[in-house]
């Protein structure tokens, strides 16, 4: 079976794209914010290590919750006029974009390694619900500075949401590659939130 490693190779060409910013020469402070930094990358092992039903819950429920965060990311350049925000949004849909393809890797992993059961059974995750066709609707028809401050708002519910799952991973995940990544998603998000908050203050100011 071949390895994630070797699946990820295929997608992701290194420093060809924007995806892992910080080893293609970017500066310390432009390397904020999401799990898929080059310092802070996921690793995958390529190792059929075991996984159970939280792992399974854990990659298609972040899986998404990360897509329509890049949805998200992607409206700001056509609806926001604040620079910082927009360079924020470009460098999360980047990261983003990474993100997804490691929790496909992983759960093609595990599909095709029938040989390899899931463990025994984790309590059921409850996922954190994804941000409501209304406000999509909303950010959708705001532009300049009505834009910003319900997408930061939007944005931070759904980064706390992959938190909790992240989180729930973290206790009742079993694959290690999984779990890695979980631990990751957490430090990265806190990180974005804070960074949001304090373009949200300012927008207040």
């Amino acid at each position: 079976m071949p390895s994630v490693t070797a699946k990820l190779a295929a997608g992701l060409a290194a420093c060809s794209t924007v995806l892992f910013v910080s080893s293609c020469g970017s500066s310390p402070s432009d390397a904020h914010a999401h799990s898929t930094r080059a310092d802070d990358k996921p690793v995958i092992t390529g190792e059929p290590a075991g996984y159970n039903t939280a792992d399974v819950a854990f990659a298609k429920d972040m899986t998404a919750h990360e897509e329509q965060g890049l949805s998200m990311s992607r409206l700001a350049p056509d609806r926001s006029t604040n620079s910082e925000l927009v360079t924020f949004a470009a460098k999360t849909a980047a990261a983003l974009q990474v993100d997804i393809q490691v929790l496909k890797a992983l759960s093609a992993q595990w599909k095709e390694g029938q040989d390899n059961q899931p463990g025994a059974s984790a309590p059921p995750m409850t996922p954190r619900a994804t941000i409501d066709d209304a406000t999509i609707a909303k950010l959708n028809s705001l532009h300049s500075n009505e834009f910003d401050a319900p997408w930061l708002e939007a944005m931070i519910n759904l980064d706390q949401g992959e938190i909790e799952m992240a989180n729930a991973e973290v206790t009742n995940g079993k694959n290690p590659d999984a779990i890695g990544l979980a631990k990751q998603i957490v430090k990265a998000r806190q990180a974005e939130i804070g960074q949001m908050q304090q373009m949200q203050q300012t927008l207040a100011g």
